[in-house]
């Protein structure tokens, strides 16, 4: 029975090897009697080893007691001829020990292309059984040129903490990171004052002049060693005042005086000087004055006093008799001056009205000249050159003259916005796209800016705008061919690039800036940055999502399909994502769209593969529109992985005996990086079919849609050709019927009184945790729980969340219900109805 098991043990192609030896391979496959009962057991196994450039590794296997051993790498057994067979005796045990190596070269461990990693195991063989190995894994080492994130140089005050960032470059074993200070490595074990985070970044706590340099990083495995561009680090020191010295002695001038000086510390390395006075002066009292005699000196400061004060006495006499010698030869000649005014007026005078009389000196006597003048004096200031400002859709006159700011639907001419603003700095960069532009004008209550069809909208909360304030703001959306963002390596864009403004405007609290996004929404995935551009057109990184800080003026909610950004300022902004692995995925929206009426024997059908944002398909749609496209099927969503695999489109089972595909190949192809980087808008393949007759009206096909070694999707067609079926692609299109802008109150779900009462409520910590912690985990937002706690309102800004999420589908019902659960009265509030309120 042991000899009929061991044969269904052993697998085919070992056991062919085995016998087909000669009578010496044969001999040492037996093991004596008395070790025959024992199972084998490995002494030695492989482990996992890199293959640095092209020099192969050698796995080594050993065993005791064993009759044969045998390495399994992939899956497939390797051939006998490549194993290094040696056999000895243990001395201790007196067992038969065999050991076997093989050596594995980098050619074998590239043809293994994929996710999967090449790996090799040990199947050991005795007369009573087998045993396998533990995995060893080969892998290719490498480590790229580039780091991920470079330390940046940093200007800091003494005893400040500093943080420089490093982000060694991918490298396959994980790179180790050291610190150098021009060019000495640092050790946090012997300078507690530096210390190195597990994402090997440097912390100087508190920095030191010594500290002052250029700070390296640099990365290293057993294949290279790199280092980054070095940051320089430069402490500064501000001057501080000493001590002010004692109160001098009083004077002969009766006044005494005390002094201090910048030198605790003295400025360095370009630190700012003291500021405040170095000296002090301080008039003394009686007691402290010195006693002196009045004499001749104090008699002759008394008369010269007295003669200042005769002569500006007569000086004024002299000036009062000019003036009235030339007053009285002026009044002689005042019937003849209306004269003189009427080059300069272009229409009559009127006598001034008696309030005003003192505006004009001299009354000129009408009645002496023959000429007749009507209109009123104009002052000398121009007054055509003012403008008035018209009273708008939101501005109304009160009875007392002030204005108030409706609040509702806002639908002003968007082509009259465009035109205003088109000479105004900052909209100059904007395109004159005004169907997708929204613009409102609003206060403190806040509103909504939404651009249809987009899912991009701007939530302005209440009290974001600060009182007594009124802003009009636009919110657009850029075309990728207006307005490019730089991308590198393997960075991709995920969202739209959204403009809102005008930038500067001083916000008292962050907006909501809601918009799609193409990515897996898996952070583990990804490196997502928030791109903003700034004044002189450069993108830059304001944020890296995952690691935000509450104390910068962005923070994002990253959902399946929407990013949230939390914004204290205006501008334009984007996401762009790096890949961290081989998959990262991004979504692509597959679209179908023909002619929609053929009456030539050529048919063309058009496969957009565009990314799964609901601006692209509104683009898309429009043009499609524009050329008589029909929408053939409903669009479909393929998950496109960071592979650098292409994308593949093939279309099968047509009909032979009615058409035929005029594509020479079998399929066609649209390279890995033309999708990938997300620059080329509408990507499309066309598929020309020819019909063999005119009266072929029904077209059946498969059109298949696939990433190489990856996701597919396919679409079955069956559809007449020739009925125009135009009017079902508005289907697909769900126009947005809410206005594009909404102020105050409107606006939003939740009243504003009863808004405050919720915050007043909620804001406040309460010990059972019935707080606003409690509403953020019930709205599943615990994530967020620093960056609430952070806000003055931390309710208020966990319902201006829930409004940006919930304006177009939220059940305010439920928010009562959430209430309720809490133990909050005011849950009793939301159930009244709109009236009541």
């Amino acid at each position: 029975m042991k000899a009929f098991s061991f044969l269904f043990d052993i697998p085919l192609k070992p056991l062919l090897l085995l016998f087909s030896e000669g009578s010496e391979h044969t001999a040492t496959a037996t093991l004596p009697a008395a070790f025959s009962d024992l199972l084998p057991h490995f002494l030695v196994e492989p482990e996992d080893e890199y293959i640095v450039k092209n020099k192969p590794v050698t796995l080594t296997c050993r065993s005791t007691p064993a009759t044969q051993i045998y390495f399994k790498c992939n899956g497939e057994w390797v051939h006998q001829d490549d194993h290094l067979i040696e056999r000895t005796i243990d001395p201790a045990t007196a067992l038969p020990v065999m050991q076997v190596t093989i050596d594995i070269t980098r050619q074998q461990v590239e043809k293994i292309f994929g996710l999967d990693e090449y790996w090799c195991q040990c199947v050991a063989w005795s007369t009573t059984g087998t045993q396998k190995s533990q995995k060893a894994y080969i892998r290719i080492a490498y480590l790229r040129k580039n780091f991920e994130e470079e330390p940046q140089g940093k200007e800091v005050a003494l005893d400040q903490e500093v943080l420089l960032r490093c982000h060694p470059p991918e490298g396959v074993p994980q790179a180790e990171v050291e610190w150098q200070r021009n060019e000495d490595v640092i050790d946090p074990a012997s300078d507690p004052n530096f210390f190195i985070t597990a994402v090997h970044n440097l912390v100087i706590r508190k920095a030191r002049l010594a500290d002052t340099g250029n700070y390296t990083c640099v990365a290293k495995n057993i294949v290279a060693r790199r280092k980054s561009t070095s940051a320089t680090v430069l402490v500064y020191v501000d001057g501080g005042w000493s001590e002010w010295s004692k109160w001098s002695a009083c004077g002969a001038d009766c006044s005494m005086w005390r002094s201090r000086e910048c030198t605790q510390p003295s400025p360095g390395t370009g630190g700012k000087d003291c500021q405040g006075l170095d000296l002090q002066s301080l008039n003394c009292t009686n007691e402290q004055c010195p006693q002196t005699v009045s004499g001749a000196e104090d008699v002759a400061l008394y008369v010269g006093m007295v003669a200042v004060a005769l002569c500006l006495t007569l000086l004024l006499i002299v000036v009062v008799l000019v003036y009235r010698r030339k007053k009285e030869g002026l009044d002689a000649d005042v019937a003849d001056s209306s004269i003189l005014t009427t080059g300069f007026q272009p229409m009559g005078i009127k006598p001034s009205k008696p309030e005003n009389s003192h505006l004009l000196t001299i009354q000129p006597d009408l009645t002496t000249t023959t000429t007749s003048y009507q209109g009123t004096l104009r002052s000398r200031h121009d007054v055509t050159g003012k403008f008035s400002m018209t009273n708008g859709p939101l501005l109304e006159p009160l009875p007392n003259g002030s204005h108030a700011l409706h609040n509702g639907k806002l639908n002003p001419d968007p082509a009259d916005f465009v035109s205003r603003l088109s000479t105004q700095s900052y909209f100059k960069t904007l395109p004159r796209d005004v169907t997708n532009t929204s613009y409102g004008t609003f206060n403190f209550l806040g509103g909504r800016l939404t651009i249809p069809n987009t899912g991009i909208s701007l939530l302005i909360p209440p009290e974001a705008i600060p009182r007594g304030k009124i802003y009009e703001i636009y919110l657009t959306v850029q075309r990728k061919e207006d307005l490019r963002l730089p991308l590198a390596g393997c960075q991709t864009l995920l969202s739209p690039v959204v403009s809102c403004g005008p930038p500067g405007v001083v916000l008292s609290r962050p907006v909501i800036l809601s918009m799609d996004h193409c990515s897996d929404a898996c952070l583990d995935n990804w490196a997502i940055r928030l791109k903003k551009q700034n004044y002189e057109g450069a993108w830059e990184d304001v944020l890296l999502m995952g690691e935000e800080l509450v104390s910068e003026p962005y923070y994002c909610q990253l959902e399946a399909e929407t990013c949230r950004l939390f914004s204290e300022q205006l501008g334009t902004f984007g996401l762009v994502g790096e890949s961290l692995h081989m998959g990262a995925a991004k979504r692509l929206r597959l679209v179908l769209f023909s002619d929609a009426y053929c009456s030539t024997l050529e048919y063309n059908i058009r496969v957009y593969c565009m990314d799964d944002t609901q601006d692209v398909f509104k683009e898309v749609m429009q043009m499609e529109q524009q050329l008589g496209g029909r929408l053939i099927d409903e669009p479909h969503i393929l998950l496109f992985k960071d592979s650098y695999h292409n994308l593949r489109l093939s279309i099968h089972d047509m009909p032979q005996a009615h058409w035929r595909s005029k594509l020479l190949a079998g399929y066609q192809e649209i390279p890995f990086y033309h999708i990938w980087n997300g620059s080329q808008r509408y990507l499309h393949c066309t598929f020309t079919l020819e019909r063999l007759s005119l009266s072929t009206c029904e077209l059946t096909c498969q059109l298949c849609v696939w990433q190489v070694e990856g996701e597919g999707q396919s679409f079955s067609l069956d559809f007449n050709i020739a009925k125009d079926a135009r009017a079902v692609d508005s289907e697909f299109l769900l126009l947005d019927s809410n206005a594009t802008a909404l102020a105050g109150p409107s606006a939003f779900q939740i009243p504003y009184l009863i808004r405050q009462k919720i915050c007043s409520s909620l804001d406040a910590p309460c010990p059972n945790g019935a707080d606003w912690r409690m509403l953020a985990q019930r709205l599943k937002l615990e994530r967020h729980m620093s960056f609430f706690a952070s806000k003055a309102s931390p309710t208020s800004v966990i319902l201006d969340l829930w409004e940006a999420q919930h304006f177009h589908s939220g059940n305010i019902n439920q928010l009562a219900t959430v209430m309720a659960d809490i133990g909050k009265q005011e849950a009793m509030i939301f159930l009244v109805s709109d009236g009541e309120c």
